[in-house]
């Protein structure tokens, strides 16, 4: 089974790394979001892929 590496949802850069995170879209919590730590510390917005919900 092949594996899938885990992307930063915002910049595409793989994570996990130092400072990365993973967590349930916070809107319909079926779609995983992802961020590295470059995005997480410049705020920069993400978009769900599934329902559209926008966070920093």
């Amino acid at each position: 089974m092949a594996r899938t590496e885990a992307k930063c949802t915002s910049c595409g850069r793989s994570i996990p790394g130092p400072g990365s995170t993973q967590f349930p879209c916070p809107s319909c919590g079926e779609t995983t979001i992802g961020r590295c730590a470059r995005c997480r510390d410049q705020s920069v917005r993400y978009t769900c892929a599934r329902c559209g919900f926008e966070g920093p």
